[in-house]
């Protein structure tokens, strides 16, 4: 009998696995797409103008195009959420193995760092951190970075204990085995695979944070055409010029449940349960 290929096998991990892509590749060749009209210039004639055949998704209150700009945002919001997910998962997997290994005084400060951070509700600590910082969305990145690294830190931290004192590691250790070598051999290897898991679900989730606060004013800063922000912007205009609000907003959603089901059906293929069942 034929075995069947992989995406034939995961129906659902396919499907969205090509939506995400469509996503990135929008993101990548939005000039092409767009064309010549440059999402930071516009004409305040054409200004709070309704979709129409020459601006599909209307005009802001400076005449821009609301196309031209969630096309551009999702550039930024794309790019932005991929350095976020990648800084977290590396800063938390790196801090939790060191932990875990090493234990006593260094695993002590560790994780009580990391639980003073998530004694603190998780947004409210990022806003005010990116408060001090001031406005930006590399200060973003780093506001919620300092928020999130402690969750990555204790998943790496609790798959290093299961396996510290296993006989293969022991016997590495009676053989001269030199500790950076026992931590990228055995320790790193048994990490990686749940944390990137963890990282795939996460990215729907940190899109989210990094909107919420270009939407509190702690993020992207005019003009740039970045997704939260443009909520923000026509907030204002809410009732009269809904269209502001609406496609900026469909942008997130769509993209928030692609990437997490992407990640969900990503665990769900590599979770050993669900292989045996």
């Amino acid at each position: 009998m034929k075995k069947k290929s992989f995406f034939v096998q995961y129906p659902v991990f396919t499907i969205f696995a090509v939506l995400a892509l469509m996503i990135i590749l929008a993101a990548v060749f939005a000039p092409v797409i767009c064309g010549d009209r440059d999402p930071l210039k516009g004409s305040l004639a054409d200004s709070i103008q309704p979709p129409s055949r020459e601006h599909i998704f209307g005009t802001d209150k400076m005449g821009r195009d609301i196309f031209t700009r969630v096309m551009y945002g999702a550039r930024i919001s794309l790019s932005a959420t991929f350095i976020l997910v990648g800084i977290v998962f590396v800063t938390g997997t790196v801090i939790g193995i060191i932990s875990g290994y090493f234990g006593g005084i260094v695993d002590a400060v560790m994780m009580r760092t990391a639980d003073m951070m998530m004694s603190f509700p998780g947004l409210v600590l990022a806003i005010a951190v990116a408060g001090i910082l001031g406005a930006s969305i590399p200060n973003a990145i780093i506001a919620i970075s300092v928020v999130t690294w402690p969750k990555y830190a204790r998943l790496a931290r609790s798959l290093v204990l299961k396996i510290r004192h296993a006989d293969f590691v022991e016997a590495a250790i009676v053989t001269g085995s030199k500790t950076p070598y026992i931590l990228l051999r055995y320790m790193l290897p048994n990490v990686v695979p749940t944390a990137a898991i963890t990282a795939a679900t996460d990215i729907g989730g940190m899109m989210m944070e990094l909107a919420a606060l270009s939407f509190l004013g702690f993020g992207a800063v005019p003009p740039a055409p970045e997704w939260g922000h443009m909520l923000n912007e026509g907030r204002n205009f809410m009732q009269s010029a809904p269209w502001l609000m609406i496609f900026p907003g469909l942008a997130i959603f769509v993209t928030v449940v692609v990437f997490n089901m992407l990640g969900d059906s990503l665990r769900d293929i590599l979770d050993p349960k669900e292989k045996a069942r």
